[in-house]
């Protein structure tokens, strides 16, 4: 069984209807693969550690991800950097604006961490639509088939 924690920040509940979508996607492979759904604050270097991919969902804030998946990040660094190499990972953004920064930040980190994106960041604008729901729980399906299947 693989390990998909999906860790995400939220204050307006966007990001969260996002995480539920991308949680839909991956519980589809639920006889191959366990999620872990946690909010950035609650989630920690055991989480990390014992994952196969990691999923991040953060809104953008002031053209910069949350300061709950910025603390994840910061907690975890040190611990797990060079023991968590080619971990596959994907990101999802609800953003106000264009979401750059927001990508821009997380992909720097996680070059640091070592690990490798499995596909573009998903950024949604504004509020959810079913087509952005969609596309996230695709991005959600995506990894989980990827490492069911062991191409991850």
């Amino acid at each position: 069984m693989k390990n998909i924690l999906l860790i995400y920040g939220t204050q307006t509940g966007r990001t969260l209807r996002l995480a539920q979508a991308a949680a839909d996607g991956i519980t589809e492979f639920s006889g191959d693969v366990h999620l872990t759904l946690k909010h950035g604050l609650e989630a920690g270097v055991d989480d990390l550690l014992q994952c196969d991919g990691l999923l991040i969902g953060t809104p953008e804030n002031f053209g910069y991800m949350s300061g709950a998946v910025k603390d994840f990040l910061d907690r975890t660094y040190n611990a797990c950097r060079d023991r968590r190499i080619g971990l596959p990972y994907a990101l999802f953004i609800s953003a106000g604006n264009d979401g750059s920064g927001a990508v821009r930040a997380i992909e720097r980190i996680a070059t640091g961490y070592g690990w490798n994106p499995i596909a573009d960041a998903t950024i949604v604008v504004g509020e959810p639509l079913e087509a952005d729901l969609a596309r996230v729980r695709e991005l959600g399906q995506t990894l989980a088939a990827g490492l069911s299947c062991g191409v991850y």
